[in-house]
């Protein structure tokens, strides 16, 4: 795999759903009305939504964001993106993807793009509420932080010492 990640999205409408809902497309391939595949590229970070219905109503919402997978790092499955992606956030459940919806556009409302915010910030979302617990806003403290981080060097001395660590 040389990195990247495709996803399927499909509308079928008040059937089947699976949209973006944030993320940096690089390529899109359309294969009929309602079927069509885009592509992130490697490190990339993505929100997909998958919705389904039945006879009764909604049968299924999921929301996953996921960072595309680099040549050779490890990455979960799921289903409609290829080969999957490291996850940073999975619920399902309408309310609390109504709520993961809701937080981005906060983060927007902040004018930040949500593919740019930590990742860090998506791991904590996922905690709290899989657990039914309220998630602490995203400040623009917050994204500042995050930005003066991924400029700074990795500190040798600590690389090592935590790959010795992993030794034992």
């Amino acid at each position: 795999m040389s990195g990247g990640t495709t996803a399927e999205l499909v509308w079928i409408e008040k059937q089947v759903e699976h949209w973006i809902r944030f993320g940096r497309i690089v390529r899109t391939t359309i294969q009929s009305r309602s079927r069509s595949t885009v592509n992130f590229g490697p490190g990339a970070v993505f929100a997909f939504v998958r919705w389904q219905a039945n006879e009764f109503g909604t049968a299924e919402s999921r929301i996953d964001i996921l960072r595309a997978p680099r040549a050779g790092e490890p990455y979960a499955t799921v289903p409609q993106v290829t080969p999957g992606g490291d996850s940073l956030l999975r619920l399902s459940g309408w309310p609390k993807v109504e709520r993961v919806l809701q937080i981005i556009d906060a983060i927007e409302a902040l004018g930040i793009d949500p593919a740019d915010a930590a990742p860090d910030y998506w791991r904590h979302a996922h905690n709290r509420l899989s657990v039914g617990m309220e998630p602490r806003c995203y400040t623009a403290a917050q994204h500042r932080a995050w930005l003066l981080r991924q400029t700074c060097p990795p500190d040798p001395q600590r690389r090592r010492a935590a790959s010795a660590g992993s030794a034992s």
